[in-house]
């Protein structure tokens, strides 16, 4: 279990996650802001649409960077990745989804130059909530990491 542990808590692996996690952001915050700003799409749509195109930007610089060599190259075994990837993300995009419906029931009302920051101050807030269970979930299903740090030590 300890060899679990250890592999998971790697600053380094966990520093690239959280930088790809950034990049994640802007992409999500970006549609999110516009859809909700410019189309009137429900903040739930909204941030289930920006979600969705971060998850996707994540994986592809997570499976060449973060998490290089941890698995095959070939285009099935990516495309195995990348699905595993979105199922374990909705457990993150869930707690994403919750924390902004939770805080979309507050009222509150942050008006600057014609909108309402208020709808938008969520949005970062939920990343954040689910982005410690996303590290764990994608380490351990997608990539696999703390399984093969045990493989290889074993040998």
């Amino acid at each position: 279990m300890t060899d679990r542990l250890s592999a998971l808590v790697s600053g380094t692996r966990f520093g690239k996650f959280a930088s790809v996690g950034a990049v994640g952001a802007v992409f999500d915050l970006s549609l999110s802001s516009l859809l909700i700003v410019f189309f009137g799409v429900a903040n739930e749509l909204a941030k289930l649409a920006g979600a969705e195109l971060a998850i996707v930007v994540m994986f592809v610089i997570n499976d060449r960077w973060t998490f290089a060599g941890a698995g095959s190259d070939l285009l099935t075994a990516k495309i195995r990745r990348f699905v595993k990837s979105n199922l374990v993300r909705s457990g993150g995009l869930l707690v994403q989804v919750l924390v902004v419906r939770a805080l979309g029931e507050v009222s509150l009302s942050i008006p600057v130059a014609g909108i309402d920051l208020w709808e938008l101050i969520p949005l970062p807030l939920a990343i954040g909530a689910s982005m410690l269970l996303n590290y764990v979930a994608e380490s351990l299903f997608t990539w696999r990491i703390a399984t093969r740090s045990s493989q290889r030590d074993s040998r």
